[in-house]
C-alpha cells in the first residue's frame, strides 16, 4: 500500500474531528466576501490548534489533548445525495494526477526499476529470483516514500463527505458560531436572530438536517469588524455588551480586513486557502487540456451523473431579515423541481473550478487580499480562544452530564431492560455468527435511549482523545447493541471499538482485526451500507499496513471490490498491489497483476489518465519476460487510453510494441491491433499533414541485408549468342569467388600501371551486402540505374499491402571538374508525403505501386533509382502506403490487387517512412577498438555519381558447354559499346590462360574464318601429297607473336585486338575465340575478366570491368606417354655434332564413349623446340594413319635431331622450331594460331608447375661452385623437347557424323625419363603421417646425383658385324675396333678408358665368350666441350663365337675437379660380333 504522507494517527484524527457549525448574518458575509472567501472558508486553515488542550474526564483525571483539529461549516439543510457524493469523488480523483516534471519515485532492485508513480517506463526487467533479495529491502528502506496523491484525496474527500446518520454522532455538530458583523444597526438584536434560527433548525420536525450533538448546543457568539470600514469603538462597545449578556467564554470580537484589496504593497502575504480551496493550478490545467471539463460531466462519468451546475454565491434573505445561510448540501444535484436547492459553495470541499472559460480557468483567485499577517494572527487566536474557553468545556461538561445520566439509570436499567445488561462490567456475552442473526439494520433507538447515550459518551471521549474510556463504552454499546440484534449500531460500535484500542496509548491490548471484520462484513451484507463497509475498510488497511501486515491488508482491500463502484474497487485494488510490493518477500508479479485490475476497473469509472498510469506501471514487470500475450493485452490498452487523452506518441509507441513483437495472437487479433495502430496513425498525420512522415513498424526491414546494384538491364542471350553472366542480384555471393576477381582486377590494373598498382586503386564492386567491403562509397555512373534491394519481413499472421512504394533519398550535385560546389543538398522527402514522385532532372526514383505480402512472409522488393547529374547520392530509407487487407478468404494476385479496389479501399491506409540504417562491420584492429565496442562506417547507401564511363556488353556466339579434353573449339565474341562514350584499352584477364586465345598479334599466323581449310577445321590446314608423309614440315617462330615475350609482364592478361583501339558509343564487333578443352576431365569454372577505360580519363573512375564465368564440362580423350633416349649411333659431320635423339610415343584411347566418341585419328606429331627437331618418324608399320578405338594404344616412334640453323642465324635466337610429322592427308600448320598459341600457354603454365629434382654428390672442390657444376651437368641430360599430338575424334549425333579436333602436349626434359600429357597420369598421392619438422636454415645448393654424372659421355664402339679367320692358319684373330667418344656437356672432361674390365659372372661367360684387348689398355683423355673423339682399339680372338665388345670401363669427371668424382659412364647398348671360323 502507498506510503501516507501522515501518520495513521494522526490520519484517524483527522478523519473525526469535533464538528462546528456556522451562521452568518448578511453584513457579516459582506465583511469576509471582501476576501473572496466565506466564513467558515475563512478560518478553515486555522482550524489545528498549534498548543495542547486538556478535559477532566468523569474521574476527575486531566486528559491531554494533541494536535486538535477542528472542523467548522455552514449549516446545511440537506443531506447530500449519493450521486453527487461519488460525482465529486471522482472528480477529486481526475484533478490528482502525478505531477509531470518531478523526482518520480523509484523502486530500485538490481537492473530493475519500477516506478510507482509516473508514466514512464524505464526498466530493464530480470527474472523474479533475481529481485527478491533487493526488494525485501523496501521495507526498511527510508528513500522509499511512495505516494499516490489522489488515493488520499478521494480519502479524505471520502471522510468529509460522509453524510451524519443516526447510529453514531461522531459527525454531529457539537456547537454553533453565531456571525454578526459590527456594522449592523443592532448586533444583539440580530444575534438573538441567528440564535433563534439556530434552535428552529435543531429542534424543528421540519428539519431533519444537519445532526446535532447535543439538545443545548453550544452557541459561541463572534462579532466581526472590518477595520478598514467599521467603527472600532462602537465595535468595541457592542462587544462589551455581548460579554456580560453571554459571559467573557460564550462570545468574541474578531477584527479583520486590516488594509483595501486596492493598496498594493510590496509584502507577500501567505495564501493559506488555496490548499484548501482548491487543488494545483496544475492539475486544473491538465483538467481542462482533457478537452471537456470533469465538472461537465460525461457518459464516462460512473453512473452517468450529470454535472451540477457550480455558480457563485448568492445568497438570499428571508423577509423576516434573517438570512437564509443553511441552504441545501454543496453536494446534492440541482433540480429544476427545487428552486430552493440551489447549492452551496462547496464549503465541504470547495474547488474552484470555472467551466465556462477555460483561460478563467486557468487564471488563480486571490484569497484574503485585505488581510494582514496580524489578521491571520487574531483568526488564530480566535480559533484557539473558541476552542480552550468554549468547545473543549462544553465538552467536558457533556461528558460528565453523559456519565452521571447513565450512572443514575444503572438501577433503572435493571428493572427496565435484561437484568444481564451491565453498564462497565467485563462479562462476556454469547455473541451470535451474522448468519444468525436477523436482518434488523432497520431498528432505531429513541434519542434518549441508555444504548445511544453510552455511543454519545464514547463518541465524545473519541473526538478529545480519550481513547481508554471510549474503548470501554464502545465495548459495552457493542454488547448492547447485539443483544438487540440492532445490527448497524453494532456494527458502528465495533468499528470504533477497534479504532480506539488501536489508539490507545501504550498499546494496552492488541488491535482486535476481528472487530473489523465483523463490522465490514455486517455493514455490507446485513445493513447493505457499502458507504460504512468502505470506511472500515479504509482505516482497518491504514492501521494493518502501520503493523507490517500487508498481506491481511491487501486481502481486505481486495475483499471490499464489487461491481457497484468501479472508481472504489480501482483504488482498493490499486492499493492492494502496493501492499503486495511492501511486503516483507515482495510479490512483484501480484503488484503488476492488480495494477492491471485496478487500471481496468479506472477505465470503467472514465479515470483515463490512472488507468494509463496502472497499465505502464504493470507493464515494468512484465516487459521482457516471455508473456507476449499479457505485454499484447497491456500495450494495446495503453495505446487506446493514450489515444483517448490525445497522448498519441505514447499511443504510436504502444501499439508499435504490439507489430514489432513476436507476437503469439490470432490472425483476427492482429488485425484488430493493425486496425487500432493505423488509425491512430491516421489521425497523428491528420492533426499535423506538414511534419515529417512518421516511422512505420511494419513490415519489418532486415537492414544488414540490403544489398545495391550497380548496373543497368542487360540483353538475354539471342539465338546462338550467350550473354557474359556479370554480376546480378540473382547471383549468390561467394567470398572466396570475389576474391578471386579482385586478385584478377588487380592484376590486369598492375599490368596496365607498368607493374604497380595505384594507391588509390579501388576494386571494381557492382553488387554490395553485409560481407562486402563498404568502407569506401561505392562509385556509380550517371545515366545508369542504382538497385536497392530491400528485405521485408511480415511478423504478422495477416496480409499487407503496401503502395506507392519508393526509396527516399538524398542528393547533392558536385561537379568533378570544380574544386568548389555550392549547390544545396536535394531531397525528395517533401514530395514524398503525397507519392514519391519523378524528379527526372536530378534523380529518376521508380514507384512500386503495389507490393503485396502474405502472412509471415519474408519477401524483396527492388528499387530503382537513376540518377541524371554528378554527385554525391543518399539513400535514405523507404516511403510507402501500409494499408490492411480484409482478413478474408480472398487470393490477391500480384497483379490484380488494383483491381479489387473497392476491397482494398476499405482497409485502413497510412503514409509513413522507415529509414535504412545499416551498422557497419566491428572495428578490431587498435587496441581501444578490441576493448570497446566501436563499429565502422558502412556506405553502400551512399554512392557517389562520377561522369560518364563507357559501358561494354559482351555475347558469346558458339560457345560450348561440354569439350573432349585437350579439344580445339573456335567461337566468336561480340563486344558492344552501349554507352555514348568511346571504349578503349580493351583486355581479358583470366586465371586459365591455357583455356582460350584471341590469336597471335601477327595477322599471317592467325586463320581469318572456319571454312579456310575443309571440315571447318580450327586449325590452319593445307592439303599434303604422299611423297611428304612421315617426314618433318619445320618453320620457324618467335613466343612474342603469340603473347609470351618479356614485355608482357602477366601471360592471364591478353589485350584484345580492336579496329584504331578504340571501339565508338553504340558500335559492336565480332572477334575469333579459340578454346581448349582442360586436360583433366570434369567440370571447370573459367573465369574472364574484361577491363577497359574511357579515352578521356576521369579522376574518380578509371577503368571498368565486365565479367563472365564458362562453366565447361570436360571429358577423357586420349593418354600421351613419351620418352626419349640416345641414339647409338653418332650423326654425320652435316647434321651436327650433337648428335640424334629417339622418341618413343604411346598414345591410349582413354575415353568411355559417354560423349559419342567413335574413334580417335592420330593426324599429326608435331616438336617445337629452341635445339631439338623432329626428322622423321620410324615407325615399322606401313599405315600411316594411326586410328585407335576404345582402350586401344597405339606406339608411334620419331627420330629426333639438332636444328641444323641454330647457329646459321643471330635472328633464329630466342624462336621455336615447329616440325610436322604428318600422319595424315593434310598439315596442320602447328606454329599457328589455334596450335601455337595453345602450346605456349600449355608451356608457361607447366614451367610455373615444375619442379627440378636434385640429388646428392660426393665431394665438389670449392674451385667449381655447386650450382655451377649442377647446371653443367644437368645439362648433359636435359633435351627440352615439346611434343604436341594432334587428333581428331569421330563423333555421331543425332545421326551425323562430327569431327573434333584438338591436341596433346607433352614435355620432355630429361633424356630416359618418362613424360605424360598433363593431368592424365596422376595418381592419387598416398596418405602420410604428418611430421613437425624444425625450421633450419636454407639449403645449399644441391650437388648433381651420380646418376646425373654418368652422363657426361657418350660411347659408341665401330666394328665389323662379322669377321672370318682361319683359325687353323692363324690361331690368333686380330679385329680392329674404333671407340668414340663424345662430351655431351658444355665443359671440359677428363675421361679414363679402362681396358681391363672383364665379365666374372658365369652366366655372361656362357653367353659370350672370352676376349683380350691388344695394346694399351688405359686410356686418359680430355676432351672440350661438344668434342668427339675417335679412340683405335685391338681385339685378339682365339676361337670363333659371339663375343660381347662393350665391356670397356669409362670414368669421366669435369676438368680440374678432384679425382674422387670420377665417375663411370652408362654403357651403350651391347656390341656383338661373330667370329666366323673359315
Amino acid at each position: 500500500m502507498a506510503q501516507c504522507l501522515h501518520s495513521v494517527q494522526e490520519f484517524i484524527q483527522d478523519s473525526f474531528v469535533p464538528m462546528v457549525a456556522v451562521l452568518c448574518s448578511e453584513d457579516a458575509e459582506q465583511v469576509t466576501r471582501k476576501n473572496n472567501l466565506n466564513f467558515s472558508e475563512l478560518v478553515r486553515p486555522f482550524c489545528r490548534l498549534t498548543s495542547e488542550g486538556h478535559v477532566r474526564d468523569p474521574n476527575n483525571q486531566i486528559q491531554a489533548i494533541k494536535n486538535l483539529k477542528i472542523h467548522v461549516s455552514n449549516v446545511v439543510t440537506q443531506p447530500p445525495r449519493p450521486a453527487a457524493i461519488r460525482k465529486m469523488l471522482s472528480e477529486v480523483v481526475s484533478v490528482s494526477q502525478p505531477a509531470e516534471g518531478l523526482v518520480a519515485n523509484v523502486i530500485t532492485a538490481g537492473d530493475y526499476d519500477l516506478n510507482i508513480s509516473d508514466r514512464s517506463v524505464k526498466a530493464s526487467v530480470p527474472w523474479y529470483n533475481s529481485w527478491k533479495e533487493t526488494l525485501t529491502q523496501l521495507n526498511a528502506s527510508k528513500s522509499f516514500t511512495a505516494t499516490t496523491p489522489w488515493f488520499e484525496a478521494y480519502r479524505e474527500t471520502f471522510f468529509q463527505s460522509m453524510p451524519a446518520s443516526d447510529h453514531e454522532f461522531l459527525n454531529h455538530y457539537l456547537a454553533c458560531m453565531l456571525v454578526v458583523s459590527s456594522n449592523e444597526p443592532q448586533p444583539v438584536e440580530q444575534f438573538l436572530k441567528l440564535s433563534q434560527e439556530q434552535h428552529r433548525i435543531q429542534h424543528s420536525s421540519d428539519y431533519t438536517y444537519p445532526k446535532w450533538f447535543t439538545p443545548n448546543t453550544l452557541k459561541y457568539y463572534v462579532l466581526l469588524h472590518d477595520i478598514s470600514e467599521g467603527d472600532e469603538q462602537r465595535a468595541d462597545s457592542v462587544y462589551e455588551e455581548m460579554k456580560q449578556r453571554y459571559g467573557t467564554q460564550g462570545c468574541y470580537l474578531l477584527k479583520i480586513n486590516s488594509r483595501t484589496s486596492a493598496v498594493s504593497s510590496d509584502e507577500q502575504i501567505p495564501d493559506p486557502w488555496s490548499q484548501y480551496l482548491q487543488k494545483s493550478n496544475l492539475q486544473n490545467q491538465e483538467l481542462y487540456e482533457d478537452g471537456t471539463s470533469v465538472m461537465m460531466g460525461s457518459k464516462n462519468t460512473e453512473n452517468n451523473i450529470s454535472a451540477p451546475e457550480v455558480g457563485g454565491i448568492d445568497p438570499s434573505v428571508k423577509a423576516d431579515g434573517v438570512p437564509n445561510n443553511f441552504k441545501t448540501h454543496p453536494l446534492q444535484l440541482n433540480h429544476l423541481s427545487d428552486p430552493d436547492g440551489s447549492l452551496d459553495a462547496l464549503d465541504t470541499l470547495r474547488f474552484t473550478v470555472q467551466i465556462t472559460d477555460g483561460k478563467k480557468a486557468s487564471t488563480v483567485t486571490t484569497h484574503g487580499a485585505c488581510l494582514t499577517l496580524n489578521d491571520h494572527d487574531r483568526i488564530r487566536q480566535f480559533i484557539q480562544e473558541f476552542t480552550f474557553r468554549g468547545l473543549l468545556p462544553h465538552i467536558e461538561k457533556s461528558i460528565r452530564q453523559l456519565n452521571d445520566q447513565l450512572v443514575s439509570r444503572k438501577g433503572l436499567s435493571r428493572s427496565l431492560f435484561s437484568a444481564t445488561k451491565k453498564w462497565f462490567s467485563g462479562g462476556k456475552v454469547p455473541e451470535k455468527s451474522i448468519a444468525e442473526l436477523k436482518n434488523t439494520a432497520g431498528l432505531l433507538y429513541p434519542p434518549e435511549a441508555p444504548e445511544l447515550q453510552i455511543r454519545k459518551l464514547a463518541d465524545l471521549c473519541f473526538l478529545v482523545q480519550h481513547y481508554d474510556l471510549a474503548y470501554n463504552c464502545y465495548h459495552t454499546a457493542k454488547k448492547d447493541f447485539l443483544n438487540d440484534q440492532a445490527m448497524l449500531y453494532a456494527a458502528g460500535a465495533l468499528e470504533m471499538a477497534a479504532v480506539s484500542a488501536f489508539l490507545q496509548p501504550g498499546a494496552p491490548r492488541p488491535y482486535p482485526a476481528h472487530y473489523m471484520d465483523t463490522a465490514i462484513q455486517t455493514y455490507r451484507d446485513v445493513c447493505k451500507n457499502m458507504v460504512q463497509a468502505e470506511r472500515c475498510a479504509l482505516l482497518s488497511a491504514e492501521i494493518l499496513k502501520s503493523q507490517v501486515k500487508y498481506s491481511e491488508a491487501a486481502t481486505l482491500l481486495i475483499r471490499m471490490t464489487s461491481e457497484d463502484s468501479d472508481l472504489r474497487s480501482a483504488l482498493l485494488l490499486e492499493q492492494a498491489a502496493h501492499c503486495f510490493i511492501n511486503m516483507r518477500s515482495p510479490m512483484v508479479r501480484k503488484f503488476a497483476f492488480h495494477m492491471i485490475l485496478a487500471g481496468h476497473r479506472f477505465s470503467k469509472a472514465g479515470q483515463k489518465r490512472h488507468a494509463l498510469r496502472c497499465y505502464c506501471q504493470a507493464m515494468q514487470v512484465y516487459k521482457g519476460k516471455g508473456w507476449s500475450l499479457a505485454e499484447d493485452h497491456i500495450n494495446f490498452t495503453i495505446g487506446r487510453q493514450s489515444f483517448t487523452l490525445k497522448q498519441l506518441d505514447n499511443a504510436v509507441s504502444a501499439f508499435r510494441h504490439i507489430l514489432i513483437n513476436d507476437s503469439k495472437q490470432t490472425a483476427s487479433q492482429q488485425e484488430a491491433f493493425l486496425r487500432e495502430y493505423l488509425y491512430v496513425y491516421k489521425n497523428i498525420s491528420q492533426l499535423s499533414p506538414d511534419d515529417p512522415l512518421p516511422q512505420l513498424p511494419l513490415p519489418c526491414i532486415q537492414s544488414s541485408a540490403t544489398r545495391v546494384f550497380f548496373g543497368h538491364d542487360r540483353r538475354l542471350a539471342e539465338g546462338q549468342k550467350q550473354a557474359a553472366t556479370h554480376v546480378s542480384l540473382d547471383q549468390e555471393f561467394d567470398c572466396e569467388l570475389s576474391q578471386q576477381w579482385k586478385e584478377l582486377e588487380e592484376q590486369v590494373v598492375a599490368v596496365v600501371n607498368r607493374g604497380a598498382i595505384p594507391a588509390n586503386f579501388q576494386p571494381t564492386q557492382y553488387c554490395l551486402n553485409s560481407q562486402t567491403d563498404n568502407l569506401r562509397f561505392p562509385l556509380a555512373v550517371v545515366q545508369e540505374p542504382i538497385i536497392v534491394e530491400v528485405v521485408f519481413k511480415n511478423p504478422l499472421k495477416v496480409p499487407l499491402l503496401l503502395t506507392d512504394l519508393s526509396l527516399l533519398w538524398k542528393f547533392q550535385s558536385k561537379d568533378f571538374g570544380q574544386l568548389q560546389n555550392g549547390d544545396e543538398p536535394i531531397s525528395n522527402e517533401k514530395e514524398a508525403h503525397v507519392k514519391a514522385t519523378f524528379k527526372n532532372e536530378i534523380v529518376s526514383t521508380e514507384v512500386i505501386l503495389e507490393f503485396s505480402m502474405s502472412s509471415e512472409e519474408t519477401k524483396v522488393a527492388r528499387l530503382k533509382l537513376l540518377p541524371h547529374q554528378t554527385g554525391e547520392l543518399h539513400i535514405l530509407g523507404l516511403v510507402y502506403n501500409l494499408e490492411t487487407v480484409p482478413c478474408v478468404d480472398v487470393v490477391y494476385p500480384s497483379s490484380g490487387v488494383q483491381g479489387e479496389g473497392n476491397v482494398v479501399s476499405n482497409g485502413m491506409s497510412v503514409r509513413g517512412r522507415q529509414d535504412l540504417e545499416i551498422q557497419g562491420p566491428r572495428l578490431n584492429n587498435t587496441k581501444e577498438e578490441k576493448t570497446s565496442v566501436k563499429h565502422g562506417p558502412d556506405r553502400r547507401l551512399d554512392p557517389i555519381i562520377t561522369p560518364p564511363m563507357p559501358l561494354l556488353e559482351v555475347f558469346f556466339i558458339n560457345f560450348p558447354t561440354g569439350l573432349l579434353c585437350g579439344e580445339i573449339r573456335k567461337a566468336f565474341v561480340e563486344f558492344v559499346n552501349v554507352s555514348k562514350v568511346p571504349l578503349a584499352g580493351l583486355k581479358v584477364a583470366s586465371k586459365h590462360p591455357e583455356f582460350f586465345t584471341f590469336g597471335s598479334s601477327t595477322a599471317a599466323l592467325t586463320p581469318q574464318s572456319p571454312t579456310a581449310s575443309e571440315n571447318c577445321s580450327a586449325y590452319k590446314t593445307i592439303v599434303t601429297d604422299s611423297t611428304s608423309a612421315c617426314t618433318a614440315l619445320t618453320s620457324l617462330v618467335s613466343p612474342v607473336e603469340f603473347g609470351m615475350g618479356s614485355g608482357n609482364s602477366s601471360l592471364g592478361v591478353i589485350d584484345i585486338p580492336l579496329p584504331d583501339c578504340v571501339l565508338l558509343p553504340g558500335a559492336s564487333i565480332q572477334l575469333p575465340l579459340w578454346l581448349r578443352g582442360p586436360d583433366k576431365e570434369g567440370v571447370h569454372e573459367i573465369q574472364f575478366l574484361f577491363y577497359y577505360e574511357s579515352p578521356n580519363k576521369v579522376s574518380k573512375l578509371s577503368h571498368r570491368v565486365l565479367r563472365h564465368t564458362a562453366v565447361i564440362c570436360t571429358s577423357r580423350s586420349l593418354s600421351v606417354r613419351a620418352t626419349v633416349c640416345r641414339s647409338n649411333t653418332f650423326p654425320d659431320e652435316e647434321d651436327g655434332r650433337n648428335g640424334n635423339m629417339l622418341v618413343f610415343v604411346d598414345v591410349e584411347n582413354i575415353n568411355t564413349n559417354e560423349s559419342g566418341v567413335r574413334e580417335f585419328h592420330i593426324v599429326q606429331v608435331s616438336s617445337s623446340s629452341k635445339q631439338w627437331r623432329f626428322q622423321k618418324c620410324i615407325n615399322p608399320s606401313e599405315d600411316k594413319d594411326a586410328k585407335l578405338t576404345s582402350r586401344e594404344r597405339g606406339k608411334l616412334c620419331f627420330k629426333a635431331t639438332t636444328c641444323k640453323y641454330q647457329e646459321a642465324t643471330s635472328g633464329a635466337l630466342g624462336k621455336y622450331t615447329f616440325a610436322d610429322i604428318i600422319l595424315g592427308n593434310e598439315q596442320i600448320i602447328s606454329a599457328t594460331t589455334p596450335c601455337a598459341d595453345f602450346f605456349f600457354r600449355s608451356c608457361h603454365s607447366s614451367e610455373s608447375k615444375k619442379t627440378l629434382t636434385n640429388g646428392y654428390t660426393s665431394f665438389v672442390p670449392a674451385k667449381w661452385p655447386t650450382d655451377d657444376v649442377g647446371k653443367v651437368v644437368r645439362k648433359c641430360s636435359e633435351i627440352d623437347l615439346n611434343i604436341i599430338v594432334l587428333w581428331k575424334a569421330y563423333v555421331v549425333e543425332d545421326n551425323k557424323q562430327l569431327i573434333l579436333e584438338g591436341q596433346l602436349h607433352v614435355a620432355l626434359q630429361t633424356v630416359g625419363k618418362e613424360a605424360y600429357s598433363l593431368s592424365q597420369k596422376q595418381e592419387a598421392q598416398e596418405m602420410v603421417l604428418l611430421k613437425l619438422i624444425r625450421p633450419e636454415q636454407p639449403p645449399l645448393p644441391t650437388r648433381p646425383s651420380v646418376e646425373q654424372l654418368s652422363h657426361l659421355i657418350k660411347t659408341s664402339l665401330h666394328y665389323p658385324e662379322s669377321y672370318d679367320h682361319p683359325f687353323l692358319h692363324k690361331s690368333l684373330c686380330v679385329v680392329p675396333v674404333t671407340l668414340m667418344l663424345s662430351n655431351c656437356s658444355q665443359a671440359g672432361v677428363d675421361v679414363i678408358i679402362d681396358l681391363r674390365h672383364k665379365a666374372i659372372s658365369p652366366e655372361t661367360l656362357e653367353v659370350h665368350g672370352s676376349f683380350t684387348w691388344l695394346g694399351q689398355t688405359q686410356f686418359k683423355l680430355q676432351l672440350k666441350a661438344q668434342e668427339i673423339h675417335k679412340l683405335q682399339l685391338k681385339a685378339c680372338f682365339i676361337h670363333a663365337g659371339v663375343y660381347n665388345l662393350g665391356n670397356p670401363r669409362v670414368f669421366a669427371k669435369l676438368t680440374d675437379q678432384g679425382s674422387m668424382c670420377e665417375t663411370s659412364q652408362q654403357n651403350s647398348m651391347p656390341a656383338l660380333i661373330i667370329i666366323n671360323n673359315i
